[in-house]
C-alpha cells in the first residue's frame, strides 16, 4: 500500500480539498480488495444498511428523486460490519494515521464505508457537497475513494472544484437531478474549471466532505466499481441528523453528544499508539 505522504501532498490537499494518488494498492491488495468486497456485497443481497430491509435503489429518505437516483449508482453502506475482511480493510491504521495527517487530527473515527457501482448508463452524480448531509458537523471529515476497476470520463470518473472546501457551508443545499444546481447556491464556482479524477484500479482519492464534486454518467456497458469510506476527527459530537444511524441510535443520542460508539465509530489510529 502507498500509504506514506508527502509533506508537498499534504500542503495541496489543505489548499484544494482534494488528493489524488495512483497505485494506492499493489496488484495482489487490489485483489483482496475486490474478493473481499464482492462477497461482502453478496453476503448483503442488496440491503443498502445492515439494519434495515431497505434495498438499493429504494427511498430510504435520504434521496427525494428515487426513480433518478435509483440509477445513478448502487449503494451499501457498512459493509465493514458485516464482513470480517472488509472490516480488515476499512479499519486499517495506515488508512486511519493518512486520514489524521490529511485532517491534522490527532485520532480517526469512522463514519461510514459504502461500496458505489455505477452500472451500465448509469446517471451522472449532480455537484455536491457531503458534510451537511452527515450526523455531525466539522469542515475536516472527508472521503477516501478507491477505484476497483479503471475510472475514466466514459464510465463516470469524479470531478473536483479545488479550493471549494474553504466556502462552502455546512447547511444542507441538497443533491439535485440537474448536475449543476448547486452553483445557485456557489454562484463563483459556476465559472471555475474542474479537475477530472481518472484512475487506474487500485489507485484513490481523498476529498474534504466541503469539497465540491460530482461524478459524470457512465456511458459504457460496463461497470464502474469503488469503495469508500467517510473518516471524522475523534471528538466530533451529534447534530441531530440521522443520515446512516439507525432508529435506535437515535433515541439513545442528545444534540452535542459525542459519536463515540466503538461499535459504530471505532478509532481506526490515534498519535497515541506511535
Amino acid at each position: 500500500m502507498n500509504f506514506e505522504l508527502t509533506n508537498e501532498q499534504i500542503q495541496d490537499y489543505r489548499e484544494n480539498g482534494f488528493l489524488i494518488l495512483n497505485n494506492f494498492l499493489n496488484s495482489q491488495e487490489l485483489e483482496f480488495w475486490n474478493i473481499a468486497i464482492q462477497k461482502a456485497l453478496l453476503e448483503r443481497n442488496g440491503r443498502k444498511f445492515i439494519h434495515s430491509e431497505i434495498k438499493t435503489g429504494q427511498d430510504d429518505g435520504i434521496n427525494k428523486e428515487a426513480t433518478y437516483f435509483g440509477n445513478v449508482f448502487d449503494q451499501i453502506i457498512n459493509l465493514w460490519q458485516s464482513n470480517e475482511d472488509v472490516k480488515s480493510i476499512i479499519t486499517d491504521k495506515r488508512i486511519g494515521k493518512m486520514a489524521s495527517q490529511l485532517m491534522q487530527t490527532d485520532a480517526v473515527r469512522i463514519w461510514h464505508d459504502q461500496s458505489l457501482v455505477k452500472q451500465p448508463w448509469a446517471n451522472p452524480t449532480a455537484w455536491h457537497v457531503d458534510t451537511p448531509f452527515w450526523s455531525f458537523n466539522n469542515r475536516e471529515a472527508l472521503s477516501i475513494w478507491v477505484a476497483l476497476e479503471d475510472v475514466t470520463v466514459d464510465n463516470g470518473c469524479m470531478y473536483f472544484m479545488p479550493g471549494s472546501h474553504q466556502h462552502t457551508k455546512l447547511e444542507e443545499p441538497g443533491i439535485s437531478t440537474n448536475i449543476g444546481d448547486i452553483f445557485k447556491k456557489y454562484p463563483d464556482y459556476k465559472f471555475k474549471k474542474p479537475v477530472k479524477a481518472e484512475l487506474k484500479a487500485g489507485s484513490c482519492t481523498f476529498h474534504n466532505g466541503l469539497t465540491l464534486h460530482a461524478a459524470g454518467a457512465n456511458m459504457t456497458n460496463g461497470t464502474r466499481r469503488a469503495m469508500t469510506c467517510v473518516y471524522m476527527p475523534h471528538d466530533v459530537t451529534f447534530n441531530g441528523t440521522q443520515n446512516i444511524l439507525s432508529d435506535e441510535q437515535i433515541t439513545n443520542l442528545n444534540i452535542g453528544d459525542y459519536l463515540n460508539d466503538e461499535n459504530q465509530n471505532p478509532i481506526i489510529y490515534s498519535k497515541a499508539w506511535e
